[in-house]
């Protein structure tokens, strides 16, 4: 039984990584793009979007091989800017794919 216990603890981790991962590149994303791109789509400012993705990368790494309340709140975050925000600055800056 010790090796299904290895294996959910190896699927955690890898999860978390790739959890920790996202929030890394949407922080560094909203970390690159001009400020008035923020508000041209009417979204929240850049400044309240780098300070949320900043601590949601913080709270992934607090939370890196285990699956908490942390973890949940960081990847939501990061989530929410990835589906939403991403894609309307991308927009406006003309750089649809």
């Amino acid at each position: 039984m010790q090796i299904f216990s290895d294996i959910q603890a190896t699927i955690v981790l890898v999860l978390s990584l790739l959890a920790l991962g996202a929030e890394v590149f949407a922080l560094v994303h909203a970390v690159r793009q001009r400020p008035d791109a923020f508000t041209a789509t009417g979204k929240q400012s850049k400044t309240f979007w780098v300070a949320a993705l900043a601590i949601a990368t913080l709270m992934g790494l607090a939370a890196v091989g285990g699956v908490g309340l942390l973890a949940i709140i960081g990847i939501v975050v990061a989530g929410v800017y990835l589906a939403d925000v991403r894609p309307a600055i991308d927009e406006v800056l003309g750089r649809r794919r």
